[in-house]
């Protein structure tokens, strides 16, 4: 049995969860006791296991109390993206069907729009000084009891894609009604048996806590009983520091941070000791080869890759020393079976490309989309998250790309995630986002968007440079046609770039309604 309420009667002074900058400490027992404080309030108001709360905020400790909160009342915990539109906001709180909304100081001008006294509309909370329409979340807890409250069950996380295609998902988990300290089999199996987290792991947190995987790993390390130290936002060189300041053993990151650390001047990487290291999870997004290679060089083969989605629907896992037998790969399924298709829904050999099925899986469902919904699934009973790989003769898996990124030019299907891998190992790169856009002649052809790192200048001779280094080591028919220059490239801070927003400059409305009924 493990659960931050546990520990707190074990070894209630440890610190459960730490800020980085700050060094502000929430120890078990405050963990504890402030939890518990939450469900209380949460029961007050009338709210029942199942039902629904939202929270947007900034990473801070009140973050992980609520959600520990939600988690011993029951309640599904709709954490919201504060880069998200305030329209995007607003229909994520209105479908989740959120009766609680609590957010900060920081996220309140945000959510002042959306504030309304009408039947049904949910009561909205501030942890900060609350202002005009908000209620105090913190005097209205400190009312409430320390103990637990009579019925406590587990909630779960419902939580949205981030959007990089069009609306915001949510995607909900079935009820069970399990006690709260029942883990999630996956994620003791990534973190405990393959990471080697327990009581007396550091785990460093560099990414939002309203994402997924920061979210799920952040609650398992105190249920392992561990202590998180969570950084308010990514820094590159403070992110060393800080493995080093607490000799962290554990962490969860993506590519990007991996590429902004190895984009640092070697005296700044060496400067730090990061020997404490037992495990490194990444996700979210493919890691280039050669980006993987070299973390690997630096910090051993502790780096550990899976794939999955919020959807929970199958995942795959590889170590390092797996990855190194197998370049490329994002591992073996241990949920679920793999199951590689082509467009006619016919399973493909070894070798072949196709869209990533998962067979023998756990089932879920997009909140109110029975549309999206029926669209994730085949008539096996599959489920898919729209992306395309294939399988190895050991059954390792390899992604392309998403389904919805591929290329069509004259016919061919051409995955971008190749020729971004290529050009972001050139020098003066920092990131890149390459689709197809408009041709007259071949219906789409290759368009690579550059962020060039600090004191490298766009010009003409610069995109024939990064063309011609494309052309060097891909075939001609994946490498740009041509390169623009932005001073910043669109991703969300968990990592994700959101395309749509650059390419949707280059399609205009009649073109793209084409292109979606080709």
């Amino acid at each position: 049995m493990t659960h931050p309420s546990i520990h707190a009667k074990s070894n209630p002074d440890k610190v459960a969860y730490r800020m980085a900058s700050t060094g502000q400490a929430l120890t078990y027992r405050q963990l504890d006791e402030r939890s518990n404080q939450g469900a209380h309030l949460f029961r007050s108001l009338g709210l029942k296991a199942g039902d629904h709360i939202a929270l947007l905020m900034e990473n801070r400790l009140a973050f992980m109390e609520i959600c520990w909160a939600a988690q011993r009342a029951g309640l599904y915990y709709t954490a919201i993206s504060r880069y998200l539109t305030k329209d995007e906001i607003g229909y994520i709180v209105q479908d989740c069907g959120a009766k609680v909304v609590i957010t900060s100081a920081q996220g309140s001008e945000t959510m002042k729009s959306l504030l309304s006294d009408g039947p049904g509309a949910p009561l909205y909370y501030m942890v900060d000084p609350p202002t005009a329409g908000f209620r105090s979340w913190e005097q209205e807890t400190a009312a409430q009891p320390t103990t637990p409250i009579a019925d406590e069950v587990a909630g779960y996380d419902m939580l949205y894609s981030s959007g990089t295609t069009g609306r915001p998902k949510g995607i909900k988990r079935e009820f069970e009604g399990n006690a709260i300290d029942v883990p999630s089999p996956f994620l003791r199996l990534l973190c405990e048996k393959m990471c080697g987290m327990n009581a007396e792991s550091i785990y460093l947190s560099p990414a939002p806590l309203y994402h997924a995987a920061p979210l799920r790993f952040n609650m398992m390390a105190t249920t392992l009983g561990g202590t998180s130290i969570i950084m308010e936002h990514f820094d590159a060189e403070q992110f060393l520091a800080l493995v080093e300041k607490y000799k962290v053993t554990q962490s969860q990151l993506v590519p990007t941070m991996f590429v902004r650390m190895l984009k640092l001047p070697d005296e700044v990487r060496s400067r730090y000791d990061v020997s404490t290291l037992k495990g490194a999870i990444h996700a979210a997004a493919p890691c280039p080869v050669d980006v993987k290679a070299k973390m690997i060089e630096w910090w051993g083969p502790i780096l550990i890759e899976y794939y999955a989605g919020s959807e929970g629907n199958g995942v795959t896992v590889s170590t390092s020393q797996q990855w190194l037998a197998h370049r490329g790969t994002v591992g073996k399924a241990v949920v679920g079976t793999i199951k590689i298709l082509d467009d006619e829904g016919e399973e493909q050999p070894v070798g072949e490309i196709g869209t990533v099925y998962f067979a023998d899986a756990p089932s879920f469902s997009y909140h109110n989309d029975p549309d999206k919904t029926k669209k994730a699934y085949n008539e096996k009973g599959w489920s898919t998250l729209g992306d395309v790989g294939y399988l190895d003769d050991e059954g390792f898996l390899y992604l392309t790309d998403r389904k919805s990124y591929m290329i069509i030019s004259g016919g061919v299907n051409i995955y971008p995630q190749e020729t971004e891998d290529v050009l972001l190992t050139h020098p003066d790169v920092a990131d890149v986002a390459v689709f197809g856009v408009p041709n007259p002649e071949m219906g789409e052809e290759v368009k690579a968007v550059v962020q060039l790192r600090d004191g490298a200048a766009p010009s003409s001779e610069r995109a024939a440079e990064l063309i011609a280094f494309c052309r060097e080591r891909l075939s001609p028919i994946k490498c740009p046609r041509s390169v623009d220059f932005e001073a910043e490239l669109p991703r969300t801070p968990t990592g994700k770039l959101v395309k749509r927003h650059l390419k949707d400059r280059y399609w205009p409305s009649q073109q793209k309604a084409a292109a979606a009924t080709a």
